[in-house]
């Protein structure tokens, strides 16, 4: 999509996860060009005019449930996953602030010299400033996965709509890489999703969307131009919704 375009949603959550930075060919956990490819994505999508938050997990440096097979304690395990994603939070505001885009990083855990901490006024105007929030250490408890945190913080700013980046082009009724029949859903209710125990995000971030009228589209965020389309209100991925 090159063609101006009119965005159907004013303000928007993007979650993406930890594995989005990874680089498989390299092995970087950390990958320099697809972080500056992820930017400009949302550099794209914010030049239009669309408020734009984020929450990113931290699983490609490390993850609660993994330590667990570690003698790592879950609550522990946890932390040290929110601290990832402080990480991957500051790698992904360098490189936005990198090509143009003023950015701030909210933190669920105090750590001032790197990080605003969560206030939800401050969120509210930093957006409305016209600056990339981004949602760092996921809820700032342990036992919530950060696609909670980014129902949570979705809920909380009010957004139009909270948009799940994945390397899928959606939700299938099987898992698409195992099974050649898998059929993919174009719209489905949160209470289907949360009945058939779709896995593309937990129970708690379905409730929560859902309590509060925020529908969802899960889509392959490494489609070229589908982040717009989705913004421009196209039928992309799967859409999810009362």
């Amino acid at each position: 999509m090159t063609e101006p375009f009119t965005p159907k949603y004013k303000r928007i959550l993007l979650k993406l996860s930890g594995e989005t930075l990874h680089n498989k060919a390299t092995g970087h956990n950390l990958d320099a060009d697809v972080i500056l490819s992820v930017a400009r994505q949302i550099k794209t999508v914010h030049a239009a005019g669309v408020q734009v938050a984020l929450v990113v997990g931290g699983g490609n440096i490390f993850r609660g449930l993994a330590g667990e097979k570690h003698g790592i304690s879950r609550s522990q395990g946890d932390y040290m996953g929110m601290l990832a994603t402080v990480i991957n939070s500051l790698a992904l505001q360098s490189t936005l602030e990198q090509i143009g885009v003023e950015t701030r990083v909210l933190s669920a855990i105090t750590m001032p010299r790197i990080a605003e901490p969560f206030i939800l006024r401050r969120a509210t105007r930093h957006l409305q400033k016209g600056r990339v929030v981004i949602f760092a250490a996921g809820t700032g408890n342990p036992f919530f996965t950060t696609d909670s945190a980014a129902a949570l913080r979705a809920s909380e700013i009010q957004a139009d709509c909270l948009l799940k980046g994945t390397k899928v082009d959606g939700i299938y009724d099987k898992d698409p890489k195992e099974h050649d029949d898998a059929v993919r859903y174009e719209s489905i209710t949160y209470q289907e999703a949360i009945s058939r125990q779709l896995k593309v995000m937990d129970t708690a971030a379905f409730s929560l969307c859902h309590e509060n009228h925020i529908p969802i589209v899960v889509f392959d965020f490494f489609k070229t131009d589908e982040l717009l389309r989705v913004v421009a209100g196209e039928p992309v991925g799967t859409s999810i919704h009362e």
